[in-house]
């Protein structure tokens, strides 16, 4: 079994984990649960479909491992789905998938054995039979994970319904705010663009003749947004060119689209940066912050792309030069007053020095950190990647203000992550007091570990 110490090296990191990390409430700022099933609360009813039926990451090494896509996403039985999957997990040396795993089996299972092929049909078995005893649901996993703020990802186009519902509901005890993604309005070059701007209309009731018309669509929905309580924009940059335009020149690219002419890969990347600027505006005038998750190729296998759909493990992170492009947007924004609070993700880590000395380009004063190195995204959130990530935060910038960890996950399960992430926060810390390279005072060191847990989110956000 995993030990209660596990991860935590030396007595500074437990001692700081134990009084300051380990109870400390979770604020998920970003993630795609589904407020539909947080409303609903319907209990599950086994736990393969918990724990396998969202899960990319464990596609990916399944896939690997040569396991039929029938036990993966497929209609394979869930007791067999489990059985696969503990062969493929009792072989992940040296992956967080390993971790988390049995991290989560021990918290919301109580097991106390690494999953193993050897064991499965007994931990299954343990496991399902829990969930009826309990009647486990998504909002019993939510409270049971100390979780006080869920941020989901939603579509300009979508009701908000589940949300507005849940917003009536103050017994919980935790908040579900939507996160506005308008990634759809900046891919011109999607093939359904077309159909997705007459579905903007159709929401609003308001006709998209012209750019202008289109720009004020968003203000619209950012205030429908604003209003069901959302603190946060979201955008996924596949691609970073710095190309400066205008209104007209972006209006006039938006019409060639609208009315079905073809677009140059340049004249989509000046249509982009506009429009995103523009939103950027709107954003810190809704007093949000403004999240650009840069570097994702997604769907990289057409043949699975067809077979499994979006989002199932066929990503990879890009490599393309972010400094410059990056660099000059946010500097566009600054000089026209429109920056808003940003939070800036890698896909690769080789931008982590780029994007942890950023930041400390574009400060405002009496707001600490307002531009951030968001957190160890997606394949960097393993250890050595989050150990990397905080380093060269450190060795940049100011870790005591970095706003923390996030799930970015689909699955009811996932909040083990931030637990994971706190203790090797905690060793990081404890490791440079340790070493003689930071003072040993208490209330200092528990200041900035309670800040990065969920201190400095919650001030970030305005909570």
């Amino acid at each position: 079994m995993l030990s209660n110490n596990f991860i935590l090296s030396g007595k500074t990191a437990v001692s700081l984990y134990e009084r300051y990390a380990k109870d400390a409430p979770v604020y998920d700022y970003h993630c795609h649960l589904c407020a539909k099933e947080i409303y609903e609360d319907e209990a599950f009813n086994d736990i393969s479909s918990i724990w396998l039926g969202y899960d990319h990451y464990k596609w990916r090494t399944m896939r690997f491992a040569g396991v039929p896509e029938e036990y993966i996403t497929g209609n394979g039985d869930g007791r067999t789905k489990f059985r696969v999957w503990a062969k493929t997990c009792e072989r992940l040396i040296g992956s967080p998938l390993y971790h988390w795993a049995n991290m989560e089996l021990k918290t919301y299972f109580g097991v106390d054995e690494i999953l193993k092929e050897s064991n499965a049909d007994r931990i299954y078995d343990h496991c399902n039979a829990k969930i009826k005893e309990e009647k486990l649901s998504p909002v019993k996993m939510i409270k049971a994970s100390n979780v006080r703020l869920v941020c989901t990802t939603d579509d300009p186009v979508d009701s908000l319904e589940y949300h507005l519902l849940l917003g009536k509901n103050s017994e919980k005890g935790f908040d579900v705010f939507p996160t506005f993604r308008p990634d759809n309005v900046l891919k011109i070059l999607n093939d359904n663009f077309i159909e997705y701007i007459r579905k903007l209309e159709a929401t609003t009731k308001l006709k998209i003749i012209t750019y202008q018309d289109m720009l004020n669509v968003l203000k619209n929905r950012i205030e429908f947004f604003r209003q069901a309580g959302c603190l946060l924009s979201d955008h996924s940059l596949e691609s970073l060119v710095y190309l400066p335009t205008d209104i007209v020149e972006a209006g006039s690219i938006f019409l060639k689209r609208l009315n079905g002419e073809v677009i140059t890969t340049h004249e989509a990347e000046k249509y982009k940066l506009y429009t995103l600027s523009f939103l950027a505006r709107a954003y810190k005038e809704a007093g949000w912050a403004m999240q650009l998750h840069i570097g994702a190729i997604r769907s990289t296998n057409d043949n699975m792309l067809k077979k499994a759909g979006v989002d199932s493990g066929f990503d990879i992170m890009n490599d393309f030069q972010i400094a410059e492009p990056l660099a000059k947007l946010l500097n566009d924004m600054d000089k026209m007053n429109c920056l808003p609070k940003t939070i800036l993700y890698t896909l690769n880590s080789k931008d982590n020095l780029v994007l942890s000395s950023l930041p400390h380009c574009f400060t405002e004063d009496g707001v600490p950190g307002k531009v951030q190195f968001g957190a160890a995204w997606w394949f960097n959130d393993h250890k050595e990647g989050i150990t990397a990530h905080l380093k060269a935060i450190a060795d940049q910038g100011m870790l005591a203000y970095f706003v923390g960890m996030l799930t970015d996950s689909r699955s009811f399960l996932s909040y083990v992550r931030h637990d994971y992430f706190r203790r090797i926060l905690c060793s990081f810390v404890g490791d440079l007091v340790e070493k003689g390279e930071f003072a040993d005072d208490d209330a200092i060191l528990g200041e900035i570990v309670e800040g990065i847990c969920f201190k400095n989110i919650v001030r970030y956000l305005g909570l």
